[in-house]
């Protein structure tokens, strides 16, 4: 059983997703369970549309046609006019209409996921229908029946024990199957999501159910790189990473490997291999037991638009566990990630990811009882395996707000010039 994942940037346009047709023919595809995220960006035209919606009603059409014109050319580009693939794409476009007509509910969180998931939706479709017409014949299934999740909207807990009796009820291994990443399904049976990113993990979910002998995540990349070549301009191919070290990895952010896909690979260790839909003749970089990484070199993870914060007390006494744990406790209500801590007798220190936006209401929750100071639009700049050269880099990029270093990891806090 081989499980693959294929993201939005290999199935971009027409000539992309014939291109991953080309690598199913090459690879096999007998045993075969595809992982499809939403095509190219529009996970965050979808997003424009749920914006829209709250913000201003009037761009709501504006947003939906654009997401109707880009799915519609490359149906277009791959289908004759009459083929049935047009109109699932309107029927599946008509339902947000429908859905967003209806919507009786304000919370924004709810309404992201149940608009976010027909882009998964049309994707998978498209692909589904374009590889039944070119000959390579497989089944088609809403993820939502198979992973449940409770209902933590955007963000959702994955139910490992009915997830997996749906999955090995629902999936006939030996043949070719097409799943939606990213997505799930409550009890209620409304649409969840886990988390940006989560197709991976959807990946890891189904291999763990379905005990399959590989993961492989196809990229536009050669494999796993020592550094975003977005943001630095010489990196190198790590070869072999151990599911430990790519979860040290994955925890600081690195964007290749979601950080929850790595635990259920491991805990039956089915190995993960990061592959170049570009170039599939590459062997690109294999994740699984044994040498912790090779080449050994520093490794550099960016996050950037983090917000940094100070926090000590009113009186100058000790932070002490009670004013701690009050703070993370606030911190895990208003949704604000903490990707580094750092405290002293008197103050505590934390850079964090404040992706759902609700930065500005934990400061005004916590402004009365603590000081608090803080500075938007930072970066995280976190390298493993330092050198005192790797880190003389970072210092040279901006303002370094604060320095942490263990054994393994360096990660500083820099304010751009």
């Amino acid at each position: 059983m081989k499980v693959y994942k294929f993201g939005g940037a290999s199935i971009k346009d027409a000539d992309s997703i014939k291109n991953v047709a080309n690598i199913l023919q090459q690879e096999g595809t007998n045993n075969c369970l595809l992982v499809v995220s939403a095509m190219g960006k529009m996970t965050n035209a979808f997003e424009n549309i749920v914006n829209a919606y709250f913000d201003d009603e009037q761009k709501i059409q504006e947003t939906i046609l654009f997401v109707t014109n880009f799915h519609s050319e490359i149906a277009q580009n791959l289908f004759p006019e009459n083929h049935k693939t047009h109109q699932e794409i309107t029927i599946l476009l008509g339902k947000i209409v429908g859905f967003l007509a209806q919507n009786k509910s304000k919370d924004y969180d709810y309404l992201y996921d149940q608009i976010v998931c027909y882009g998964e939706l049309l994707a998978t479709t498209i692909l589904s229908s374009y590889l039944n017409h070119v000959g390579i014949e497989n089944t088609w299934k809403d993820v939502r029946t198979l992973i449940k999740t409770d209902s933590i909207f955007r963000d959702a807990t994955v139910n490992w024990e009915e997830t997996e009796q749906q999955i090995n009820s629902q999936i006939d291994s030996s043949k070719l199957t097409i799943v939606q990443g990213f997505l799930g399904g409550d009890s209620k049976g409304n649409t969840t999501t886990l988390g940006r990113e989560g197709s991976d993990y959807t990946a890891g979910i189904f291999a763990y159910c379905l005990n399959a002998d590989k993961v492989t995540i196809w990229k536009d990349v050669q494999g796993v790189l020592n550094a975003d070549p977005r943001v630095f301009q010489e990196t190198q191919l790590l070869e072999q990473i151990s599911y430990e070290e790519t979860i040290e990895m994955a925890f600081y952010g690195a964007s290749v490997i979601h950080p929850k896909t790595i635990q259920p690979l491991q805990s039956k260790e089915i190995p993960l291999f990061v592959r170049s839909f570009i170039n599939p003749d590459l062997k690109g970089t294999k994740i699984s037991r044994g040498v912790a990484i090779n080449p050994h070199i520093p490794c550099f993870i960016v996050k950037k638009n983090q917000v940094f914060i100070s926090i000590s007390t009113l009186d100058f006494s000790f932070m002490v566990e009670d004013n701690i744990s009050h703070i993370f406790k606030l911190l895990h209500q208003y949704q604000l990630r903490v990707n580094l801590i750092q405290n002293s007798a008197i103050s505590f220190s934390v850079c964090v990811d404040n992706k759902f936006n609700h930065f500005d209401a934990f400061y005004d929750s916590i402004k009365s009882s603590f000081k608090v100071s803080f500075v938007k639009e930072v970066d995280l700049y976190t390298v493993r395996h330092f050198t005192n050269e790797t880190l003389n880099t970072i210092d040279q990029l901006g303002k370094s707000l604060i320095t942490q270093i263990n054994k393994e990891t360096a990660q500083i806090v820099v304010k751009q010039n």
